[in-house]
């Protein structure tokens, strides 16, 4: 089977999408490009399963190759036969080729190889034969080194446990053995740490959830728990024997404690680093596909476009940083108040937010939810209210703030706004991440976001390039209005890197907006590949021409106006309600036949008429709206049976953590999402999502809220 086959076979689609997948990206295409459009040439497959391709693809290489270096190194050796050799071409993963060939790898000299030297390689034979005269063999190979038979069968023990542990099919049936029988144990004493109902645990490996096993590495790291693993050694020691076993009960009794020296020094230590390494990288697998979803979902919160915000950033020693942007984003003003401890000064810190409501006409507060925000929202509690008596209505909504001070302290924020102080840019970062989430968020390393539990403890690499390719995908998704986007937002659209980002803003700032696609070309090093790549996904409104608005590519230009025509549309008078009826025109017209009029095929027609119909279109604009509030209740409020609103604000593979406005996060176990069974609950909530709640229990002294979803009717406002 070759790689194209097995890939096919190893993700469950057709040979055809596969090939055509990886001939795109041989030639350099992108993944968003590829999905959005080359959809005839890929089965329309998404985004993530083109990732997924190309990963199996690079692996699946990537073990030719190892292939191809084993095989040369091994007649270099003098080592390849004709069946080792159909071995390793055998070989499905890293782990099996890594056993056929570690017999042959240059080692350190070891209990094996010194028995070697001492010329006990005939001894080890001939006990594996079951040489029942083994003693007169020893006594032929005894020497000034190796005096006596006793001390010649020691060494003979040595080799045959390495030679056991070098043994590729046994190590592969101990594999098997080891996986199925492991138990972890945990244990630990220390007082006051968060890893108490680990300090007395058991629990069998293969069904440890991903978020158990993060957290144990990490009380292990931290010197809080201590780690061991069961198996069943009978059992193994049991596989050695048998498939060493011989005619001779005394050749057999020497390789059963061959066996037993061969698991205890060589085998279960290097069996047990391969289940932790193994279940810590499935549990890093299931925690990021968990973290992506997260991130997405923040990405695609929707914007809250025409209000005037104020960005609040809590604290306390050194004050709360405030700052004021209009609607469209820009910076108006910014103050320092102090309304929590050690100045308290609420009455001044209100006079202040008045006055920069009043004058800017502010609409809606951004409250970051980091230190201090419990505090200020207490303020900002009071301060609505009196607002209220002066008619004036104002709302404000908790933001996650997490990586604002990242952000704050960038180059790129210095940027923006040299003038100003660390932490008022970080005020300004809470309120556009209200303005326009994606277009802020990508200013920060998607690490920085807070996208999980134990997102630290992963593989930096792995996490990396998983959460980079999800905001790639994210913002070509949505799409980048060519005339306002900063270069952060630039590079993550398909075919654009940071240097042509920046040369796009440079042309930008020369020579005015762009008034069409075409310009790009006029772009330092944006060649024809990268235009193609990059064309669909950036939009200008009120260009040239009107398809410049849409996610039509340039390429189906011609295409799509001989659409239009065909469906009694006027290109140059084309009215919005009218263009709502276009996908119903295409019905009655036949998409078959449009496809023939046009050339093209249907996936792309029916883009083309779904991108026609709303021209311009924001797709965040159909996802739930932020919960705005103008009260808040405190924990001690919160009572059994209590029914509220909530965002789910973030989700693990045990539950989703819900904001019901009390600063402290509800968890929703997965057994309390739904009156039916959730194995995994991003397959029914994910962040962002409006949810009815009930409180189950509120622990005060810990601080933590169970909530159900259970026996509530969900209209889900799902993002």
């Amino acid at each position: 089977m070759n790689i194209l086959d097995k890939i096919a076979k190893e993700l469950g689609i057709g040979i055809k999408q596969v090939e055509g997948t990886v001939k795109l990206l041989e030639e350099g295409a992108t993944v968003p490009f590829i999905a959005r459009y080359r959809k005839e040439a890929t089965g329309s497959l998404e985004d993530q399963m083109i990732r997924e391709v190309e990963e199996r693809l690079q692996y699946l290489k990537g073990l030719e190759q190892r292939k191809e270096d084993i095989l040369r190194l091994l007649t270099e050796q003098g080592h390849l036969t004709e069946d080792l050799q159909k071995e390793i071409l055998k070989a499905e993963t890293m782990t099996r080729l890594d056993d056929i060939y570690q017999p042959y790898r240059p080692k350190k000299r070891t209990r094996g190889t010194i028995a070697k030297e001492k010329g006990m390689e005939p001894l080890a034979m001939a006990i594996l034969k079951g040489n029942k005269d083994y003693e007169a063999v020893a006594q032929g190979l005894l020497s000034e080194e190796v005096a006596t038979v006793e001390e010649a069968l020691k060494f003979a023990s040595d080799l045959m446990a390495e030679m056991f542990s070098e043994d590729a099919d046994l190590k592969g049936q101990l594999r098997g053995i080891y996986v199925r029988s492991a138990e972890i144990q945990t244990t630990g004493d220390a007082e006051n740490s968060p890893y108490e109902m680990y300090y007395d645990h058991k629990e069998v490996a293969l069904r440890m959830p991903s978020h158990r096993t993060l957290a144990i590495n990490r009380g292990e790291k931290e010197g809080i728990l201590k780690v061991s693993i069961t198996v069943d050694e009978v059992r193994a020691l049991q596989a050695i024997v048998a498939r060493y076993s011989t005619k001779s009960e005394n050749c057999n009794v020497l390789i059963k404690e061959a066996g037993k020296d061969a698991l205890k020094r060589l085998l279960l230590p290097s069996l047990e680093r391969e289940l932790r390494n193994t279940l810590t990288e499935r549990a890093e697998d299931s925690s990021i596909v968990v973290f992506k979803e997260n991130l997405k979902s923040l990405l695609l919160q929707p914007p809250v476009k025409g209000y005037r915000v104020l960005g609040y950033d809590p604290g306390f020693r050194t004050g709360c940083k405030v700052a004021v942007l209009d609607d469209t984003g820009k910076y108006l003003e910014d103050a320092t108040i102090y309304p929590t401890v050690p100045r308290k000064d609420v009455e001044g810190a209100k006079k202040i937010l008045k006055r920069l409501i009043k004058k800017h006409q502010v609409e809606i507060i951004s409250l970051g939810n980091g230190t201090a925000s419990r505090e200020s929202e207490l303020v900002l509690m009071e301060l609505i209210e009196e607002l209220k008596s002066e008619n004036i209505d104002v709302s404000y909504i908790i933001t996650n703030e997490a990586g604002a001070s990242v952000y704050s302290a960038s180059k790129l924020a210095k940027e923006e706004y040299p003038d100003l102080d660390v932490t008022i840019r970080g005020a300004i970062s809470i309120a556009r991440r209200l303005q326009d989430p994606l277009a802020e968020l990508v200013k920060i390393d998607p690490k920085s976001i807070g996208v999980g539990m134990y997102q630290h403890d992963i593989t930096k690499k792995k996490l990396d390039a998983s959460l980079q390719g999800v905001v790639e995908d994210t913002v070509n998704r949505v799409g980048v209005d060519l005339n306002t986007a900063t270069p952060a937002l630039l590079g993550y659209v398909a075919g654009i890197n940071k240097t042509i980002a920046e040369n796009i803003v440079a042309y930008r700032d020369d020579m005015g907006k762009f008034s069409s696609r075409k310009e790009l070309k006029k772009v330092k090093r944006l060649g024809d590949k990268a235009y193609e790549q990059c064309a669909g996904f950036l939009r200008i409104r009120e260009g040239k021409d009107f398809l410049d608005q849409t996610g039509v590519h340039p390429e189906s230009y011609v295409a799509a106006k001989e659409l239009l025509k065909a469906l009694n549309y006027n290109e140059k008078k084309l009215r919005m309600e009218e263009l709502q009826e276009i996908e119903a025109r295409a019905k009655t017209f036949g998409i078959e036949a449009l496809c023939t009029l046009t050339g093209l095929g249907e996936p792309t027609v029916l883009d083309i008429l779904k991108e026609l119909r709303k021209p311009g279109r924001d797709p965040r604009e159909d996802l739930p709206k932020p919960v705005f509030r103008k009260g808040v209740i405190d924990l001690k409020d919160l009572t059994e049976g209590m029914i509220l609103t909530g965002v789910v604000r973030n989700v693990a593979d045990f539950g989703a953590f819900v904001d019901i406005g009390v600063h402290q996060d509800g968890l929703v176990h997965k057994s309390e999402l739904a009156d039916k069974f959730v194995k995994d609950p991003l397959t029914f909530v994910r962040s962002g999502d409006v949810v009815e709640v009930k409180v189950l229990s509120v622990d005060l002294k810990r601080k933590r809220i169970s909530l159900t979803m259970k026996g509530l009717t969900q209209e889900l406002k799902t993002s």
